[in-house]
């Protein structure tokens, strides 16, 4: 007798791919919900609606961040195919604004930068996560394929500016109220805000090693969809 062919579902591609599809379609979900309720709000309270932004939707932003440094592991094991260290810079970049930044400074969260921030961060991973998650199941269209590839040109540097100036708003409550600076044996301390500051410049060269990735991901990618010539 011949080998037993397994049945689709037990084949590890199968596994992989409805893995993958879950994991992109829970933070389209996560994603989606976030810029709904940003929206819904803004309409319904106007200005006032981005004082709170972090409050009403900070949980499910940080709970979809997280859930996003799986994407790192997948990299790593072979499942997801991309470059590992510009992944690396855009994650820890989100990150250490959310985590570091927003999340340790209450009077940050009330700024309209984090409004600003959160809808930058989900347009992207709203289009990104919708034409990853199609792509797994093999259905491909060419104008969401051009919108991911192209959708953060404008957006991505408009998003490190606004971190930016989350960063250098949240400078003078780091430096008032002393949030992870503390004294170090032999009369040395370790002052937060000089990290903050160091992080500030390195923000930017950050920003030209993952725009330049994307770049060039993004030629690659769209070389593969014929432009039809208008005839003479």
């Amino acid at each position: 007798m011949g080998p037993v062919a397994l049945p689709a579902w037990l084949q590890p591609r199968y596994r992989k791919n409805a893995y993958l599809f879950i994991y992109y379609l829970i933070q389209f979900c996560g994603h989606s919900w976030i810029f709904t309720n940003m929206t819904v709000r803004f309409f319904s309270f106007g200005k006032d609606s981005m004082v709170d932004t972090f409050y009403a939707i900070g949980l499910v932003m940080r709970l979809c961040q997280l859930i996003s440094l799986l994407e790192l592991l997948h990299i790593y094991v072979g499942i997801e195919s991309n470059h590992l260290f510009p992944r690396f810079l855009q994650l820890t970049e989100r990150i250490i604004i959310l985590f570091v930044v927003i999340t340790s400074q209450e009077e940050v969260q009330e700024k309209y930068v984090v409004c600003v921030l959160f809808i930058f961060w989900n347009l992207l991973d709203m289009v990104r996560y919708t034409y990853s998650m199609l792509s797994v199941i093999g259905i491909s269209y060419v104008v969401l394929t051009w919108l991911s590839q192209t959708l953060w040109m404008p957006i991505y540097p408009l998003c490190v500016l606004a971190e930016a100036f989350a960063i250098y708003q949240s400078l003078p409550y780091f430096e008032s109220f002393g949030t992870y600076s503390t004294k170090l044996p032999f009369d040395l301390s370790f002052y937060f805000p000089y990290v903050l500051k160091i992080y500030l410049m390195m923000l930017f060269i950050g920003m030209y090693f993952t725009y330049s990735h994307l770049y060039s991901e993004r030629r690659d990618i769209l070389k593969v969809f014929p432009v039809k010539k208008k005839k003479m």
